[in-house]
């Protein structure tokens, strides 16, 4: 017969050592509302009251609940978080986010000249989207410190999209990346509305990794045209290799110059004076030479042409026929560019104790992805440097991308005659650099501890961006991820417990040599939910396990704690089970069942077919009642 709660303590041999159970679920993680009729509590045993004596009684129930979310704040504050700092903000950070703001300015300027050409776009491109879409995301994002812009992954995705399509037409070119930017926002938008902030919990860091070094490799061989001085017609980066090492006779010896002499700058820059933005005093630097030289008429290629003021505001108009091929790619680029921009700002929000909202990232980056479309630039995201620089001058709120947006706009406004002095040459050096600078081998170490799998995964995604290019190698990727996970699924991991005196608890009898085993008693463990895609297996486990014991076998403890929702197939394989125990003339005990669990046990019949009295709230007990109650008749 099972425990009840004025049972005395089984013999010794069926409970070696009078602790009780200590693994994760107890009897008291049972309410009782939801216990079935007859399931067993866990007997009195030394250093578990057994009375409130000073303690309070249990405070939940009715409208209190266990788990508070934060306070919502208000309205305002939730539609436009830069709001919660406004109040005293002229004494506390005006100073700082001013410094901050013209630093990422000085950054960014560079960088997005840079990207816009890496999306086969005009320099001003990248321009165009360090205005409106870093406002919009400045009044709407609820990180404090993320700066978004052009970026590398997504700039080669607009171009792996939008160049087949343009047919070497810059105007269609321009139109089809605006409103590849409007669609991706609008993508956003679906998502904010349907909730779906913890989308980016599935983005498989190993995905990510091989991503960003695939992104690595593609650039670099992307910019050999620019800093050898060569014309290239290959768009994919394999292809391009080849092309730039058949003509690498064609060189052009002052382009080289100059790209060696940018590329030395940079990294010594980098090394000895951290504290210069160095892409911006090389791009400076390149200016200044090119018109004191006379570059262009060496046969150095320049910027050019660079039309002065601000953008305008317009719906750029496609094909239908277009739009069957952009939007799938809008899709790609907010799985891309939402990943790495809520996993940016949460580990920036991490080092000040604060906290990011995932849905509304995803508003404030639709947001931002939609300015970008109707201001005739590209897709943005969130940038990793910048937002580091801003962080390490000091920049505490968003008003730093207001600032840094008006320091663009001045310099579209009286500066671009001379930026169109600027060798591509310098931009090619620029890209090279940052690009490098994403190199992380700390986080292949991480995936390799992680398992070879991980490294696989990484590894495949990488060559995948680089030889069938960043769409269909990122498709690959998550693909593989999603296999990746199912698998392990499909084998979870599980156990024969025994009695471990030292550890007053069951463990694993494999790893604890000393665990004690209870004649004529199996105690299984699943550590993980009872599905589709492994219940097939975990039957073969427990059949195992049974013809692996010691001695004949009465009782079979399905010890599952580890098991946290059960499904269809699952339950069929359960009534499959019992119905083989049954033939074997083995009887089945549950222990330690939580509250999905024991539900799904009562919807399908198992309850009863096993027996409410069969249900234990811990495996110490279940093993107690079948070692001295009746086996199977």
């Amino acid at each position: 017969m099972p425990l009840v709660d004025d049972d005395p303590r089984p013999p010794a041999r069926a409970r070696p050592s009078a602790l009780p159970e200590t693994e994760a679920m107890a009897d008291d993680d049972q309410h009782p509302d939801i216990d079935p009729p007859g399931t067993a509590r866990t007997p009195d045993v030394p250093g578990r009251p057994t009375d409130p004596g000073g303690s309070t009684p249990n405070p939940y129930g009715g409208d209190r609940v266990a788990f508070a979310p934060k306070p919502r704040p208000p309205l305002l504050q939730r539609v436009a978080p830069f709001t919660a700092h406004l109040q005293g903000y002229l004494g506390r950070y005006l100073r700082p986010d001013l410094l901050a703001g013209v630093t990422v300015a000085a950054l960014a300027i560079p960088s997005g000249m840079a990207y816009a050409e890496v999306a086969g776009l005009s320099p001003v491109a990248g321009l165009y989207a360090l205005l409106l879409p870093v406002v919009a995301y400045a009044l709407l994002g609820s990180s404090r410190q993320l700066v978004v812009g052009p970026e590398a992954a997504l700039a080669l995705l607009v171009a792996s999209v939008v160049a087949p399509m343009a047919d070497g037409d810059p105007a269609r070119y321009a139109t089809l990346a605006a409103m590849l930017a409007l669609l991706t926002g609008g993508v956003y938008l679906i998502a904010f509305v349907a909730r779906l902030g913890w989308i980016a919990d599935y983005f498989s860091r190993a995905v990510l990794v091989g991503y960003i070094h695939g992104i690595v490799a593609v650039l670099v061989v992307g910019q050999l045209e620019k800093l050898l001085g060569l014309s290239i017609d290959a768009e994919d980066a394999v292809p391009q290799l080849v092309e730039v090492v058949g003509e690498l006779g064609d060189t052009s010896g002052v382009t080289l110059a100059v790209s060696v002499a940018s590329l030395v700058a940079l990294v010594l820059l980098k090394r000895f004076v951290p504290s210069l933005p160095a892409p911006l005093v090389v791009v400076v630097g390149g200016i200044v030479a090119s018109g004191a030289i006379g570059l262009a008429d060496e046969g150095v290629a320049t910027v050019g042409d660079i039309p002065a003021g601000l953008p305008s505001v317009a719906f750029p108009s496609v094909a239908l026929e277009d739009l069957a091929v952009l939007v799938p790619a809008a899709f790609a680029l907010f799985a891309v560019g939402y990943a790495d921009g809520v996993l940016t700002a949460r580990s920036f929000a991490g080092r000040h104790g604060q906290s990011v909202r995932a849905n509304q990232e995803i508003l404030a980056l639709g947001a931002a992805n939609a300015a970008a479309g109707m201001t005739q630039s590209f897709a943005v995201g969130a940038s990793g440097s910048r937002t580091a620089v801003s962080d390490q001058t000091g920049g505490k709120t968003q008003v730093v991308g207001v600032i840094s947006a008006a320091v663009i706009a001045l310099v579209l406004l009286f500066l671009t005659e001379p930026v169109e002095l600027l060798p591509k040459a310098v931009l090619g050096a620029v890209i090279v650099v940052a690009a490098l600078g994403l190199v992380d081998r700390s986080e292949w170490r991480a995936l390799r501890a992680a398992g070879t799998a991980e490294v696989v995964i990484a590894a495949v995604t990488m060559f995948g961006v680089v030889v069938v290019g960043v769409l269909w190698g990122l498709a690959v990727a998550v693909a593989l991820s999603i296999v990746h996970t199912t698998s392990r699924s499909a084998r979870p991991h599980d156990a024969v417990l025994g009695w471990v005196p030292r550890l007053g608890r069951y463990a694993d009898v494999s790893t604890h040599r000393s665990a004690q085993i209870t004649p004529s008693v199996v105690v299984y463990r699943l550590d993980d939910r009872l599905f589709f895609a492994n219940a097939t297996y975990v039957r073969a486990r427990i059949l195992e396990a049974l013809d692996g014991a010691t001695t004949p076998t009465r009782w079979l403890v399905f010890d599952a704690e580890g098991v946290p929702t059960i499904d269809s197939t699952g339950t069929e394989m359960l009534e499959q089970l019992i119905e083989q125990l049954d033939a074997m003339d083995v009887r089945m005990a549950v222990a330690r069942a939580k509250a999905p669990l024991l539900e799904a046990l009562d919807a399908s019949g198992l309850t009863e077919r096993i027996g409410a009295g069969n249900l234990y709230p811990n495996a110490e007990a279940a093993v107690a009642a079948c070692a001295e109650g009746p086996g199977p008749t």
